[in-house]
Formats: C-alpha cells, structure tokens, sequence
C-alpha cells in the first residue's frame, strides 16, 4: 500500500503513545481517520491535533476487547467513509508479575485486549478489505516481548507471541487467497509511551478486587518495574513514520530495537538444539 490520500484509516488506541502518533502520521498522509480508544475523550483529543493539521475524521469511546463494540467499530467507519485501508490494532495493556502470582483476571483481561482485539479487528476488516480490492494494509502492535521471554511478563508475552502467530498466519492465509493487504507486525523494545499507566484503564468486568496480591510487595515492585521500563525508553518522535514507511515497504516484521538481536537469535538457537530457557541470556 503506497497510495494513502483520501483513504480511511482505522486506528485502535489512539488516544495516546503509539495509537496517537499513528494517527498524526496518517494525517499528515491526508488520510480519513477513525480513532478509537476506552478513555473517554482521549480519542477526540487526539483527532483535534490531527484537525489541526487539516484531517477528516471520527473518534469513538470503545473497549476494543469486547467483539460487539469492535463490530459497531467498523460499521460505523463503512457508514461514515465507505471503506476500510488501513486497520492498525494498536490497543493494548501491560500486566506484570509472576504466573503463580498474578490474578487470572489479569490474564484474561490480557487476552482480551493483547490478542482478542486484534482478531476481531481482522475478523471483521479482512472480508471488506477482500470484497474492496484495492490494495489495503493491516497493522497489528505487538512488542519484542512477541519473540523473547521476559522475566515477570508471562501475560504480556504470550499475548505478544499470539500476535506475531496470528499475523504470521494471516499473512500466509492472504497469500494463499492472492488477496491484495498487507500485513505488518510490529515488535518494539521499550518506548516512552503510556503502557505504564494500563492500570487507568482496566474495564470495570477487571476491577481490582480483594485479591490479597494487590496490596502485596510483589505487585509494587511489578509497577515498579514497568514504570522504570517506558519512562527510561527510547523517544516515540519517529514511530509514525517508521510504521508508514513499512507500510509502503510491505515489510511485515518491524524490529527498531536491535539490542535485542542476540536474544531472540539465542531462543532460536536455544530451540533447535534443544537447549533449556536460560534467564542468564538477561544479563
């Protein structure tokens, strides 16, 4: 996909970090925009700067990790613009703490939104894309913790590998279809964007509860952790144009952060000659 004036962009989380750059982007590529995110007003904040910029578009109050709102979604972009091109599922949260620890409600609301979003978002766009025929793209956000296992992310990680899966299939799938969309999976190291504050906007279905972990040691240290992890991360300044010029590339994997690379080529290595998991490998 290389021609993006006067098409319709339909961007998930776009009320801050990654999903608001990504809209800023399209923007400036003239694009039609249909921003969504949970936090009331976020989305329309940013769809003001986009505006600003001389954007047409919508912006939604929905909760991505439920199938009927990404539905009402995507119908209310066909009504308002006539087509989907780009569907960037950005949407998504991060939960830290370790698996015999951590609530399950955490890793299903984890689920919901990491991975279940994403498959909705496809479920409903690719057969429009199809029926379309024009060249589209599809953007699925998904982290380096898609390809490495890091310690005290098991929520985060499986979810993120689940995404790379499911793109890497979907692509597969479309090439066997001869159907023309794109697909890109991006897989970041740590960013200076808001997934620290994911907690702001749990779903009341996922309110804190009284289970004793939250008030214990392990959970501070995990928000801890998370927070030291993004606030120290590399600048998001240039992240909308890296996404737009892969979509113009057709490149499907997106790895910026390459003091990563010796990691995920060590679980490879590490699978093929059947060796164990060796947190070593951390440092």
């Amino acid at each position: 996909m290389k021609d993006f004036k006067g098409r319709t962009a339909v961007i998930t989380g776009a009320g801050n970090g990654f999903g608001a750059e990504f809209a800023k982007e399209a923007a400036r590529r003239e694009m039609k925009l249909v921003l969504v995110d949970i936090e009331p007003g976020s989305a329309e904040k940013t769809l003001t700067s986009c505006k600003k910029m001389g954007a047409e578009g919508i912006a939604l109050t929905y909760d991505v990790s439920l199938e009927e709102n990404v539905q009402e979604m995507v119908k209310i972009a066909i009504d308002t613009f006539g087509t989907i091109d780009l569907l960037i599922n950005n949407a998504g949260i991060c939960m830290s703490g370790r698996i015999w620890e951590l609530p399950t409600q955490d890793w299903r609301w984890t689920v919901d939104i990491n991975l279940m979003s994403q498959i909705y978002g496809m479920h409903e766009v690719i057969p429009i894309m199809l029926k379309q025929g024009t060249p589209c793209h599809i953007v699925n956000v998904a982290s380096v913790a898609g390809t490495i296992a890091y310690p005290n992310t098991g929520p985060y990680n499986a979810t993120k590998h689940a995404a790379v899966l499911t793109s890497e299939t979907a692509q597969i799938d479309l090439q066997l279809a001869q159907a023309n969309i794109g697909i890109s999976v991006y897989c970041p190291g740590f960013v200076q964007t808001t997934l620290h504050h994911s907690q702001e906007r749990r779903p009341e279905r996922f309110k804190i509860n009284d289970d004793p972990y939250y008030s214990s040691e392990s959970y501070k240290v995990a928000i801890e952790s998370i927070n030291q992890f993004i606030e120290t991360g590399t600048p998001i300044d240039s992240v909308g144009m890296l996404i737009f010029q892969a979509i113009e590339e057709e490149q499907f994997y997106i790895l910026t952060h390459p003091i990563y690379n010796a990691l995920i080529g060590g679980r490879i290595q590490d699978m093929l000659s059947g060796k164990n998991p060796d947190i070593t490998r951390f440092g």
